[in-house]
């Protein structure tokens, strides 16, 4: 697997995503891709925009490319996510949408579900996020209108 960036891909979860995570941070180690994790550490119930708003933070900073946040669903993961500017997160399930997300929409946070989603096709979608690449072209301009 080759990421498409030599910055550490920040990793957070809330309790409801804490095994999944733990799976992807294991298996970006395994393919030499730096990580940074931001939590949480336990399965004790917590709110998932504290370790959103970690992650939002270190993309939009410069520190991270690209994040990726994981919670049940990974739905309000990307809620929180999608209120920072400069954040375009999205939820994918399979692996043609976090493809096109990257290509088309040059997404900077994936969110998955580890209620949802196995943890081989999360894996998949993960590696398939991190080495897609931007097309530009005209999707730079659809990408340059939701920034305003």
């Amino acid at each position: 697997m080759n990421s498409i960036t030599n910055k550490p891909v920040a990793v957070a979860c809330d309790h409801g995503g804490l095994q999944l995570a733990g799976a992807i941070l294991a298996h970006l180690e395994e393919n030499n891709i730096p990580a940074e994790f931001y939590g949480t550490h336990t399965a004790e119930s917590c709110d998932y925009p504290d370790f959103a708003v970690q992650v939002t933070d270190a993309v939009t900073s410069g520190k991270s490319e690209l994040g990726i946040l994981v919670c049940g669903t990974g739905i309000g993961m990307s809620i929180a996510a999608n209120k920072v500017r400069g954040i375009r997160a999205a939820v994918c399930g399979d692996t043609f949408s976090a493809e096109m997300t990257r290509r088309h929409n040059n997404a900077n946070v994936l969110c998955l579900g580890q209620r949802v989603t196995g943890e081989g096709l999360a894996l998949k979608i993960a590696d398939i996020f991190l080495e897609s690449p931007f097309e530009g072209g005209r999707h730079a301009t659809r990408v340059e209108k939701l920034e305003k």
